[in-house]
């Protein structure tokens, strides 16, 4: 069903053929860009970044599959017929009664009753609204409105990749501010003078914890939580926080490799989350219908829903600050005076739930609610203007705006960052411990252990006999991993 116009049969040739070119020109340079940006990818051995455009792939493949069912059910949808008292309730935009005398809402009469116009205009030429009169009722959902829908859905995922990539690129480009801290730590480290006149100095001489610990009882306690709130917007991540983080990290997951580069190893862990941050999972789609939904007349729904990711995005800019407070709390509690540096020991226990992951998904949803908010506008923007019933008074929009951009420069310039150094303090490291070749070399092994494994067990008859082969071919396939493993982060 294509609703009214002229059909393929009555269209000058040179016209289909022209508009077919330019569809085909466009999407093979799009096809051409993703296939060199992956070579180049690959090239740089940039594997999270090629993981990442991968994963973008997908989704515009899961656009394309959506578009596809939406242009096939076309005219299945359009003749599904409602009855007309369904049809006016749950609605953006309040049906104005053109009999009232009202003088204050003029303007919003004649703006809404011209919108109303030209949709009844689009319905007389639309197959399925007559279709649904012939039974005295109205199509569940017209075709202009399946329309709008479709550029919806494609709208929302291309804002939502834009966005992602630009909070990538902007706390990627923070966290390099960062690389002169290292490259000085390692110096100092380098140094024999320093190492040899080690001294014993009082904890409460660090600049480390003059800057985070304020005391012990619970009025400090509520303190605490307090300043981990404000220090988000401000000086969120200082060089005492970073030296003394680094050489905690190192003590705990490298400590025969002093040497180690902790910035480096962080910024291979950044990107590989942003392979996981790109994506739009089944959940955030189950929030795309039940934002929808919500969306009624005089509920200003879109307004509070920016609220959400505004206080997620605060609190967990909260949790990784007092993270670090916390480590300052530890140390300051359990001495008086050290020997050499301050060292702050990692451990899941100052997480949510004991898992640092929960951070990257609170972030991911946090970054995939305020796309959504912004692609709303955008789209009613452009689709139905500004001064349409649909995108709400200005005295909600301009908030909405507000809130919207400081959530994406905060994500950015703050939280991000402090996630990528704070949630390294978990009593695990990441597999970006080592590098790409190392990375794979300990997959091979895994591969073959797991082969090697199986293969043990068919030609064990005894139940445990089997068992007892099967754990001594994996433990010697993760011993020589591990012995590759040391190895790279020694070298």
């Amino acid at each position: 069903m294509a609703g009214g116009g002229t059909t393929l049969e009555f269209t000058p040739t040179w016209v289909v053929a022209a508009v077919c070119a330019v569809i085909v020109v466009i999407s093979l340079a799009a096809e051409r860009i993703l296939h060199y940006t992956g070579k180049y990818l690959k090239k740089k051995h940039q594997k999270p970044l090629f993981e990442a455009l991968e994963k973008i792939k997908e989704e515009l493949m899961l656009l394309g599959f959506i578009s596809l069912l939406l242009t096939v059910f076309q005219d299945c949808i359009g003749k599904i017929c409602i009855a007309e008292h369904s049809d006016s309730k749950w609605l953006p935009c309040k049906k104005y009664d053109t009999e009232s005398k009202s003088t204050s809402h003029f303007q919003a009469l004649f703006l809404s009753t011209r919108h109303l116009l030209a949709e009844a205009s689009d319905s007389d030429s639309d197959p399925s609204a007559a279709y649904c009169a012939a039974e005295g009722k109205v199509p569940l959902l017209s075709t202009t409105a399946l329309h709008h829908l479709h550029i919806f859905i494609f709208v929302l995922a291309v804002v939502h990749v834009t966005f992602c990539a630009l909070t990538i690129l902007f706390g990627s480009a923070k966290i390099r501010q960062w690389k002169h801290w290292e490259d000085s730590a390692a110096e100092k480290e380098y140094d024999p003078e320093k190492v040899l006149n080690t001294t014993f100095t009082h904890v409460q001489d660090h600049d480390f914890i003059k800057n985070r610990f304020l005391g012990i009882g619970k009025n400090l306690a509520l303190l605490s939580w307090m300043h981990s709130f404000f220090k988000q917007f401000f000086g969120s991540v200082t060089k005492s926080d970073y030296v003394t983080l680094r050489l905690g990290f190192i003590n705990t997951h490298c400590r025969g490799n002093p040497k180690f580069n902790f910035h480096k190893y962080m910024m291979r862990a950044l990107e590989a989350d942003f392979k996981k941050v790109v994506g739009i999972s089944w959940y955030l789609w189950l929030f795309v219908v039940a934002f929808l939904l919500l969306n009624i007349h005089g509920w200003h729904a879109y307004f509070w829903i920016a609220f959400i990711p505004f206080m997620l995005l605060l609190a967990v800019g909260t949790k990784l600050e007092h993270v670090i407070t916390q480590l300052a709390h530890e140390v300051a509690e359990k001495h008086v005076a050290i020997e050499g540096d301050l060292v702050v020991q990692p451990s899941d226990d100052h997480f949510w739930f004991h898992r640092p992951q929960i951070v990257l998904l609170l972030i991911h949803i946090i970054l995939f609610q305020n796309s959504f908010e912004l692609a709303c506008f955008f789209w009613i923007l452009v689709q139905y203007h500004f001064d349409s019933c649909i995108m709400g008074e200005v005295g909600y929009v301009i908030p909405r705006l507000v809130i919207g951009v400081i959530v994406q420069f905060l994500c950015s310039y703050s939280t991000l960052p402090l996630y990528a150094i704070v949630t390294q303090m978990g009593s695990s490291f990441r597999k970006a411990i080592f590098e790409e070749h190392v990375q794979e070399g300990i997959a091979i092994w895994a591969r073959r252990a797991k082969s090697k494994a199986k293969g043990c067990g068919k030609t064990a008859k005894d139940p445990k006999q089997d068992s007892l082969t099967l754990e001594l071919a994996k433990a010697k396939e993760e011993e020589k991993a591990v012995e590759i493993a040391s190895e790279s982060i020694t070298a």
